[in-house]
C-alpha cells in the first residue's frame, strides 16, 4: 500500500537463482527511502508434480514443498537485510501467477517485482509465463526481470 513513507513491494520466487537475481536487481535502483515495505511471496503449488524449486537456499534434499519454500523466501528475504524497509515473509498456496497478484491486491503493492524465464522453456511452453500472467494481471506495476545473457566471445 502507497503510504506517506513508501510503497510495499512484492517480491515473488520460486526458489530459482533467477527469483533471486531479481530481488537483487531491485536494489540496484529503487531508492530504499521510497519503500515502506518489502513483501518476498514464494507460492506452493498443491497440484505440482515436482516439488518447489529450491535451487538457492542450503536447506536438505528431503524437505516438504513448503519447507523449501520457506528456505527460499528467507534466502531472498536475506538480500533486504539491513536495506531499509520492513520484511515480511509469505508462502501462500495455490496457483503463482494468481497468488502473487492477489497478495499484491492485498498488500496494496505499488511494485511486482518477478522473475522471467527461471523454469526453462518447456515449462513456459506448456504452463504459461507466471510472469506473462502477473503482468497482464496485477493491481500495479510489475519489473519483470530477465535472465542475463552472457556476452558472445568474438
Amino acid at each position: 500500500m502507497a503510504t506517506a513513507s513508501g510503497i510495499h513491494v512484492v517480491v515473488a520466487t520460486d526458489g530459482s537463482k533467477q527469483s533471486l537475481a531479481a530481488a537483487k536487481h531491485l536494489l540496484t535502483f529503487a531508492d530504499p527511502t521510497r519503500i515502506s515495505d518489502v513483501s518476498v511471496v514464494g507460492v506452493v503449488s498443491p497440484y505440482a508434480s515436482v516439488a518447489f524449486a529450491d535451487d538457492i537456499s542450503q536447506g536438505s534434499s528431503d524437505r516438504t514443498f513448503r519447507e523449501a519454500a520457506e528456505d527460499a523466501v528467507a534466502t531472498v528475504a536475506a538480500v533486504f537485510d539491513g536495506w531499509g524497509p520492513t520484511v515480511h515473509r509469505r508462502i501462500r498456496s495455490g496457483s503463482p501467477a494468481n497468488e502473487i497478484v492477489k497478495a499484491a491486491g492485498a498488500l496494496g503493492a505499488g511494485l511486482v517485482v518477478v522473475a522471467s524465464g527461471s523454469r526453462g522453456l518447456s515449462a513456459t511452453v506448456l504452463l504459461g509465463s507466471t510472469a506473462q500472467r502477473v503482468q497482464h494481471s496485477a493491481p500495479c506495476p510489475v519489473l519483470v526481470v530477465r535472465p542475463t545473457r552472457k556476452p558472445k566471445k568474438a
